[in-house]
């Protein structure tokens, strides 16, 4: 990790940098949620209503703000996947939430590019921080479905998002979203027990 990433993860924030962050990562979210485009820093600074200098304080890459963005949605969606957990299946609650994440990065242009340029960048620690979020939603409903004899228990969160990783270079368009739910699926099938 480069050292000015790790300042900007350990050091305790006052609560008007805190605010600051906050509305950095609003304003960003706001613009990926209203364009395909890729995330340009200005216009997240602008949005925020913050100075360029004060972006590149909390994130010091680009790089960095993606991770933030894809730890913060990751959290989301490990919610989802409790409520999911209280409401269906342990099947279809697991069906639900591969399909979502199957075509969440496509939703999420540059995200890919992020994950790579961190692991050469050396911001591995940030990466880990991020997809663990994942691992550990996943892992919930893979142990649950794996409980109720639904699916196979030798697959771990792990070894299904890494044959997930396909579908995130998929564009985000009808074909795109279709190939996505087709490949889901197929590990779905994949996953499931002779009796289920």
């Amino acid at each position: 990790m480069n050292d000015r990433t790790e300042v900007a993860r350990r050091a305790p924030l006052r609560a008007d940098a805190q605010r600051n962050r906050e509305r950095l990562l609003s304003a960003a979210l706001q613009l990926l949620a209203e364009s395909n485009r890729q995330l340009a820093m200005e216009a997240v600074a602008r949005r925020a209503g913050v100075s360029i200098a004060t972006l590149y304080r909390h994130f010091p890459t680009r790089e960095a703000l993606f991770l933030t963005i894809y730890r913060h949605e990751m959290q989301e969606l490990g919610r989802w996947a409790d409520e999911l957990a209280a409401r269906l299946s342990s099947s279809e609650a697991l069906a639900q939430w591969l399909m979502k994440m199957g075509r969440y990065a496509s939703t999420r242009p540059g995200m890919a590019e992020a994950f790579r340029a961190a692991l050469i960048d050396g911001e591995q620690a940030l990466m880990e921080d991020a997809y663990s979020e994942t691992t550990e939603a996943l892992g919930r409903l893979l142990e649950r479905a794996a409980a109720a004899g639904a699916i196979r228990s030798d697959i771990g969160a792990d070894d299904l998002l890494l044959a997930l990783c396909g579908v995130w270079e998929l564009p985000d368009t009808p074909a795109g979203r279709q190939q996505a739910d087709r490949v889901v699926g197929l590990l779905l099938d994949g996953l499931r027990t002779d009796t289920s």
